[in-house]
């Protein structure tokens, strides 16, 4: 016994004299390396040469883009609940947050306060953020879209869609007459100066829709799902409309066709190749009872290329995103799964945009529309949990 007992305090102090060793150990090797260093010759300089400007960001970014993210979920969470009293959707709430954290009052009341929490290029990195949940929250629009419902209806989602088109895009015409003498000059034509205002108010703001119709679980019924088309289609339309104009202005008619045969080659590969794919990982899901990692990657890079083609074609990323979502069957496991693990809320974007409006009124006077200006969307948020949560193994 007493023997035992002498052997346990040898064992604690076992561990702390082998970290000592371990450490002094380090710690005389890399003085030895630095006695080295130190005698070894260099050429004279000036001292490193910095990189590129586009490498270079200030050491507070990340400080600065985590405090305003903080700032914009926590107001915009605050106003949604208070609207909502009043019956208004939290996208309103969302919205309205943006522009009470931007310059008409946060810039007004505390000028200093709004400079440090939002500086300019804090600003532009939230648009990169609010862009990817903007694509992610389409892709999972598109899940819960039921194709099922767009049988037979496909003649009245196009007609629908364009009627939408018409009503606006005449309306915004007629408001050129106004707004013409008063932001143009005789640089800017009236054609180029009237289609522009009306392709921009014919824009669907799909996200938002998208929005409200899953906040009020619309989403997965028939009426939804012809709503939800109808804003595809008519957002694509409205992008190829824009084509056309910024083409008519650069007075190359090919940019048009290239945009609008581009658009068809994507849809007809996302029906013929893509989708047959769909089902594959659809069917792997059910067989193997879990949501695999392979699946999952496959499903991601989907949705990326998607995105970056309908991007690089020139009718958005959020088209690509949606259309992809809507190819995997919406009553399937997978779906469930995928809805579960990307279901994280995009309210930045709304406040983001709110914060956008609430900028533009300062330089109103000295900016003229210009055709080729592409005309901005209002991106949307989060759709609600689904309460199982998927496996992957």
């Amino acid at each position: 016994m007493c023997h035992a007992r002498g052997r346990r305090p040898v064992r604690r102090l076992k561990t702390p004299l082998l970290y000592t060793l371990v450490t002094g150990g380090a710690v005389a090797v890399f003085l030895a390396i630095r006695a080295c260093g130190e005698q070894l010759p260099v050429a004279p300089g000036g001292g490193p040469a910095p990189g590129p400007a586009s490498l270079r960001a200030s050491p507070d970014t990340l400080f600065h883009v985590l405090l305003a993210l903080a700032a914009v979920i926590a107001v915009a969470r605050v106003t949604s609940l208070v609207l909502r009293r009043f019956g208004q959707p939290p996208v309103i709430g969302e919205t309205v947050a943006g522009i009470l954290l931007g310059p008409s009052l946060l810039g007004r009341l505390a000028p200093e306060v709004s400079r440090f929490v939002f500086p300019t290029d804090t600003v532009s990195l939230l648009g990169v953020v609010s862009q990817i949940g903007i694509i992610l929250y389409m892709f999972l629009v598109g899940l819960r879209v039921d194709l099922g419902h767009l049988r037979g209806r496909t003649t009245v989602s196009v007609a629908v869609s364009h009627a939408s088109i018409v009503a606006p895009f005449t309306l915004g015409a007629a408001l050129a007459l106004w707004l013409y003498p008063r932001f143009s000059s005789s640089d800017v034509s009236f054609t180029s100066f009237a289609l522009f205002i009306g392709v921009s108010m014919s824009v669907t703001a799909f996200p938002v829709l998208a929005r409200i119709l899953a906040e009020r679980d619309m989403t997965t019924s028939p009426l939804g799902s012809l709503a939800l088309t109808c804003a595809a289609v008519g957002d694509v339309t409205s992008w190829c409309l824009l084509a056309f104009l910024v083409a008519t202005v650069r007075s190359a008619p090919g940019d048009v066709l290239a945009t609008i045969g581009l658009t068809a080659g994507f849809i007809a590969v996302m029906v013929f190749a893509a989708r047959p794919v769909a089902r594959l990982l659809t069917m792997s899901r059910d067989e193997r009872g879990a949501l695999s990692q392979g699946a999952f990657l496959i499903v991601c890079i989907g949705l990326l290329v998607s995105a970056v083609v309908t991007e690089r074609i020139g009718i958005h990323a959020l088209f690509g995103a949606f259309l992809w979502g809507v190819l995997i069957p919406s009553d399937s496991a997978l779906a469930r799964d995928l809805s579960w693990l990307l279901h994280e809320g995009h309210v930045i974007d709304f406040a983001k945009r709110g914060l956008e409006a609430a900028r533009k009124p300062k330089a109103r006077t000295a900016e003229r529309p210009t055709p080729a200006q592409a005309p901005t969307e209002a991106p949307a948020a989060e759709p609600a949990p689904i309460p199982q949560e998927p496996e992957i193994s």
